[in-house]
């Protein structure tokens, strides 16, 4: 039995945003899980450019402070 996958949406172009920035922490807070991690790009539906782009922002968000590390697993 084959699974049906669903299309992701390209959440930067349904947003219009060209430029990727690191101080906008409510898009960048999308791409995060809720325990911190960077979603994978199958997940977002990104393009590899996009995806490099979000993850830079984010970890420049995470020394500023403005986004959680993530959390520690026991």
């Amino acid at each position: 039995m084959k699974r049906e996958l669903k299309k992701r949406r390209n959440l930067l172009a349904t947003e219009k945003v060209s430029e990727v920035d690191w101080k906008d922490t409510a898009l960048l807070r999308k791409f995060i899980s809720d325990r911190g991690k960077i979603r994978a790009r199958r997940v977002t539906g990104l393009t590899p450019q996009q995806q490099r782009q979000v993850a830079t922002a984010i970890k420049n968000a995470r020394e500023m402070a403005l986004l959680p590390y993530p959390a520690r697993g026991r």
